[in-house]
């Protein structure tokens, strides 16, 4: 729950943008781009991966209520909106650099949907789904999962440094 208070300031930052957006008509797309890259890899890969990848993993073995299923598919269809969403606020931010006016409709589209999902999202998680979660787990499968997420942090870290210098390659070579 702790990622959830660094992904709202960015979530409450892309709300600022946003009304900027819709009073002057345009936007900042180096900083759209940015808090795009931290929503892909931050949001997305790091947390909504740990929570995909460890923990609703770990709970769909469980017998979960039928209110606890259905609230963990909707988590996973917001984490997939998201994912969508996250990507096609790049694409067109990327246009828009480019000097592709249009998408500037698109982008604002897209910020809604984000800055509209997120408060919601992080209040189900927060509120309702993670406590009850915790019911379907005793401590030492809690405490596997603590080590296990610190793991797969510590993975992501050397996944991206290793993508990045992997990339500085390519365009050495080119």
């Amino acid at each position: 729950m702790k990622e959830h208070r660094l992904i709202e300031r960015v979530v409450a930052l892309l709300g600022d943008e946003l009304e900027r957006e819709k009073s002057s008509g345009q936007a900042d797309h180096d900083f759209i781009l940015q808090a795009a890259e931290f929503m892909r890899t931050y949001a997305d890969r790091c947390h909504h991966g740990k929570e995909e990848d460890i923990l609703f993993r770990d709970l769909q073995e469980k017998d979960l209520s039928d209110e606890h299923q259905e609230m963990l598919q909707r988590l996973l269809d917001d984490h997939a909106f998201a994912r969508e969403h996250s990507g096609a606020l790049v694409e067109a931010t990327e246009r828009y650099a480019g000097g592709d006016g249009d998408a500037l409709g698109r982008m604002t589209e897209c910020l809604q949907a984000l800055v509209d999902l997120y408060p919601a999202h992080i209040a189900t998680e927060d509120d309702e789904f993670f406590p009850a979660a915790m019911d379907y787990l005793d401590d030492d499968e809690q405490a596997a999962m603590l080590d296990e997420f610190r793991e797969f942090d510590r993975e992501l870290i050397h996944e991206k440094y290793r993508a990045a210098v992997e990339d500085l390659e390519a365009d050495d070579e080119a």
